[in-house]
């Protein structure tokens, strides 16, 4: 029971420390800082592809499974807004033009 005590304390200092850090940057570094944060996402993706891969009971695949699939979502998902933030550093005339109708 302690044990949780400690790993709820230290989620919760993690928590606050990194809402803190994070309020804390700049605008201009949130673009590379989220390219840099999708980078890591996408090596904590492969290392569940492989506990998945080595599974050996039905529980632990399907919620390998679900892990896999929402992180891979998060790192599509990381990507397309840091193109979009990007898009915002272009100069006008090179931005995509949307069509009306």
């Amino acid at each position: 029971m302690q044990e949780l005590l400690v790993q709820l304390a230290v989620f919760i200092i993690a928590a606050f420390l990194g809402f803190e850090l994070i309020s804390r940057v700049p605008n201009m570094l949130h673009t590379p800082l989220m390219s840099a944060t999708n980078a890591i996402h996408g090596i904590v993706l492969v290392g569940a592809i492989i506990v998945v891969a080595t599974a050996n009971d039905a529980f632990t695949i399907a919620v390998g499974f679900i892990a896999v699939v929402l992180g891979a979502m998060n790192v599509v998902g990381g990507f397309w807004v840091t193109n979009r933030m990007l898009g915002m550093f272009r100069p006008p005339k090179t931005r995509v033009k949307k069509r009306k109708g």
